[in-house]
């Protein structure tokens, strides 16, 4: 018998919460570039079609990089075509101009550029200075925003709380550059701790910064990585702080091949345990979403991470 069918967990409601949580789901994107084989594109459908089933309404699709750079995702074209009926909004990275245009070619209407708070991993996944690459950046948001009102344009900003080369990040440091994205016309930024060093207190740091500088809550999501155990304690610091978009991966597949230290996101399924017992709606079913891990994990030859995964399928079986 599946837990919560026995009414598990107990929701208890928090003050100060908000009352529902958008999910960025990442797994199809983030999850599975990192992975040393290439999965088939026909399973990779196969998944967002089913994560989609779960009632997840933001699913991350794939990246229009350069095949050399992210080889597990050089099938963007084939992809994107045999999932783009699904009645949810499936995002995709375009690092550069070219990028876009072949997302634009396929018809996607929500589009993500990805961004560095420290030099050192700015030069390491674009090589450019964080300058430069705002730079570089600036025509694909405009152009991206000038094909219409429907089209809405994500910031991604790795290394907000730590990084590999370089230390602790300096808030201010992070709150220009997004500040930056903010002024480029980005619609929303994605915090992100790509080595998973964060901690609560510096995430309600970062957030009370930003907003002290004019950055509205609205347009705030946090992307945590569990290398230290802290991303659902993280998460709930930023629920706090009035962020209602939160990232997450299916299973907690991923890393980020950029930066050797990062390891699997935050995963959905824990995730949405927390928010069910914080009495938090998300929209999504828990039973299908484990099920729909189990899946991609037995396709990748390996358990899933995901603690929840692991003790509801245990228990199912």
């Amino acid at each position: 018998m599946n837990t919560p069918e026995l009414g598990l967990p107990m929701p208890v409601p928090a003050e100060g919460l908000p009352a529902r949580v958008r999910i960025h789901e990442v797994g199809a994107r983030d999850g599975l570039q990192n992975e040393k084989a290439t999965v088939p594109t026909a399973v990779k459908a196969e998944f967002i079609r089913r994560l989609a089933g779960t009632g997840l309404t933001t699913i991350e699709a794939t990246s229009f990089v350069h095949p050399k750079w992210v080889p597990q995702l050089a099938d963007a074209e084939d992809l994107y075509p045999q999932i783009s009926d699904l009645p949810v909004e499936l995002p995709v990275l375009v690092p550069n101009g070219r990028g876009l245009d072949r997302a634009l070619a396929l018809g996607a209407r929500r589009v993500a550029v990805f961004a560095s708070a420290t030099e050192s991993f700015a030069k390491a996944n674009l090589n450019r200075t964080v300058d430069e690459s705002l730079a570089m950046f600036e025509p694909v948001v405009s152009r991206a925003k000038g094909e219409g009102d429907d089209v809405r344009v994500r910031g991604y900003l790795s290394m907000c709380f730590g990084d590999p080369w370089e230390g602790p990040v300096p808030v201010p440091q992070v709150v220009r550059v997004c500040r930056a994205l903010l002024d480029l016309g980005c619609d929303e930024l994605s915090l992100g701790d790509t080595i998973g060093v964060a901690t609560p207190g510096q995430v309600t740091a970062l957030l009370a910064a930003l907003t002290g500088a004019g950055v509205p809550v609205s347009v705030l999501g946090v992307h945590f990585h569990d290398t230290y155990g802290q991303a659902l304690a993280n998460t709930l610091a930023a629920l706090q702080q009035g962020v209602s978009t939160v990232d997450a991966s299916a299973g907690g597949l991923g890393g980020c091949p950029f930066a050797k230290s990062a390891t699997g996101n935050l995963a959905t399924e824990d995730l949405v345990w927390m928010l069910r017992g914080l009495g938090i709606d998300t929209g999504v079913d828990l039973g299908r979403l484990v099920a729909t891990s189990v899946w991609m994990a037995a396709h990748l030859g390996r358990p899933s991470p995901s603690r929840t995964v692991r003790a509801l399928s245990h228990q199912e079986s």
